[in-house]
């Protein structure tokens, strides 16, 4: 059975992402940047860590002052759209 996943606030409902890299070269994106409240900045940071194409860690940055408010394991609710 699979534990739930903690859920992180972000600043806004909307995702964009600014960034989906594949910086592993094996096709799948594994670094995800995006935008959550629609103001062009990133707020949610989001890391493939182990190459099966899902998130394992996800940070957040409500205030966006480049140090993360929450860091959890997973996609703390708010899954990739790339």
């Amino acid at each position: 059975m699979t534990e739930p996943q903690e859920t992180v606030e972000t600043r806004g409902n909307e995702r964009v992402d600014l960034i989906a890299q594949d910086s592993s070269g094996d096709g799948k994106p594994d670094v995800w940047v995006s935008d959550t409240d629609g103001d062009g900045k990133p707020d949610l940071f989001q890391f493939d860590t182990d190459g099966d194409g899902k998130v394992d860690i996800t940070m957040v940055d409500l205030d966006q002052d480049g140090n993360p408010d929450a860091i959890v394991d997973g996609d703390g609710g708010h899954p990739p759209t790339v």
